[in-house]
């Protein structure tokens, strides 16, 4: 398969290339395997990216949960921390969180080991169907034939809940990870689902009962060193469609947010996890009066009606690599309801009105994908 530069070539079939490519089913990885020296057509972004910070950087809020089920005045103090990062930032990162360290570095290590097993053994596993029916997949870029640039990377989806796979649906390889680290990482979120609530004033349970730790899905990324990083992106920029994403990334770093009008990097903290409000999140605490939270950004926004924020954010490719991260999206797209979602009646009032109109995860997850990360927000789409 050869790709070649379009001012040789002004005749250029992206279309093509971009069949060609997934019809390999070897993924970003593939390519680095075959010595490509150049990046390909389909990975360049529209402008080179500016990889140097002239500019002072801000640090993300580390908030540390140590002791705070144990003193009433330190969880008031960790509700109030969240309280802050959420509104402003939309992420934070958390240690002492619970998970321990063993857990972390193996859940990275069945992440990697997965996405460098031969290719042959990685196929049986390759397919573009995200709705949930196979609970384990593999691709790269979900939204390559949506959006008009492909990321430097290529991902392993596992739908882990709300039922739990069976072992012989999940590869070999991390099986058993997937489901230790699942189990622990939903723990978590239950645990900042309550810290989110009580920071909009409501009782702990609220988030819980609305049912924003029902769905999981843990989304292996590996992302293979770039020849030319400069020229195209790991992730663009985006927000997430969900309610909260956990994020668990390796020593490489790579991701930036957007804050105060500049890019933020996020250097990784050894045993820390990065937290941020999704977009049902903002949309809905927006519609209520005092809920805010990526773990997953879009559905959490429209819920608290624009108090917690789902920033965009995006990671760049490195010279150096494979970068490892594995993200925890907390959402109900794939669960068969017909459930509503909307601004929390009580974050609403006079003077702050519902900001987003009603709509259902799966109407809004289908929105998100068929747009694909073209640097928008799919809130845009439901903004009355």
């Amino acid at each position: 398969m050869v790709f070649s530069d379009t001012s040789v070539q002004p005749d250029y079939d992206r279309k093509a290339e971009l069949i060609a490519f997934d019809e390999t089913k070897s993924g970003v990885k593939g390519l680095v395997d075959s010595g490509v020296t150049e990046v390909p057509r389909i990975f360049r972004l529209p402008s080179p990216e500016n990889l140097t910070s002239r500019q002072p950087q801000l640090t993300l809020p580390i908030i540390d949960l140590e002791g705070m089920n144990e003193d009433p005045i330190r969880r008031k103090e960790v509700i109030r921390q969240v309280k802050d990062a959420l509104e402003s930032w939309g992420f934070f990162q958390m240690v002492n969180h619970g998970i321990p360290i063993n857990v972390l570095e193996e859940m990275l290590k069945g992440v990697r080991d997965f996405h460098e097993q031969d290719t042959e053994v990685k196929k049986q596993w390759y397919k573009r169907d995200l709705s949930g029916k196979t609970r384990f997949v593999y691709l790269s870029n979900f939204d390559i034939y949506a959006t008009p640039v492909a990321n430097w990377r290529d991902s392993c989806y596992c739908f882990m809940a709300p039922n739990s796979p069976q072992p012989h649906e999940l590869p070999p390889v991390c099986r058993e990870i997937l489901l230790e680290y699942s189990k622990q990482v939903t723990k978590l979120a239950v645990c900042l689902f309550e810290l989110m609530s009580e920071a909009l004033g409501l009782d702990p349970n609220h988030l819980l009962d609305m049912g924003c730790a029902d769905g999981l899905s843990v989304v292996g990324q590996y992302y293979p060193s770039c020849p030319q990083p400069e020229l195209t992106a790991g992730t663009r920029d985006h927000t997430d469609n969900d309610f909260i994403t956990i994020l668990l990334q390796d020593y490489i770093g790579g991701l930036k947010i957007f804050y105060q009008n500049q890019w933020i990097d996020v250097p990784p903290v050894p045993g820390a996890l990065v937290v941020n409000a999704g977009d049902y999140m903002q949309a809905s605490l927006s519609l209520s009066l005092s809920l805010n939270i990526w773990v997953i950004l879009g559905i959490y926004r429209l819920i608290t009606n624009d108090k917690f924020v789902s920033s965009q954010h995006k990671v760049v490719t490195n010279k150096v690599g494979p970068r490892v991260s594995v993200a925890s999206f907390f959402t109900t797209g794939l669960i068969q309801t017909s459930k509503i979602y909307k601004p929390i009646k009580d974050l609403l009032s006079v003077d702050n009105p519902a900001k987003y109109r009603s709509t259902t995860v799966k109407e809004y997850v289908d929105f998100y994908r068929a747009k694909g990360l073209d640097g928008t927000s799919a809130l845009l789409h439901f903004k009355i």
